[in-house]
């Protein structure tokens, strides 16, 4: 038995995850099932979670960005949303993602 898909609006900046068009402003429009959302909030809440990593430690000036493991996790969560927008989102979506050239990084 398949799981039924349902339309989602999705805001990368804030992580919003809405089932309204017009409620909030929205970048992506996906068709996900209740599973493939929970995992897609399970990475913005790791970004979350991440990001109050690497506003403590932009207070600690010895350590460069480029050596920064929260801001290699960051980027690589980021990465992750992407996929999973280019996944799951209609035709505008993922040619819009195609054309950022995101998912073509090597790192």
């Amino acid at each position: 038995m398949q799981e039924e898909r349902n339309d989602y609006y999705i805001e990368v900046a804030t992580g919003e995850i809405s089932r309204s068009s017009t409620d909030s402003p929205w970048n992506f429009k996906i068709s996900a099932t209740d599973e493939e959302i929970t995992g897609l909030r399970e990475i913005f809440d790791s970004n979350h979670s991440v990001s109050w990593q690497n506003f403590y430690r932009a207070h600690v000036p010895f350590v460069q960005y480029h050596f920064d493991r929260e801001n290699d996790a960051y980027d690589e969560n980021l990465h992750r949303v992407y996929e999973t927008l280019h996944r799951l989102g209609d035709e505008e979506a993922r040619t819009f993602i195609e054309s950022m050239g995101i998912l073509n990084s090597s790192d």
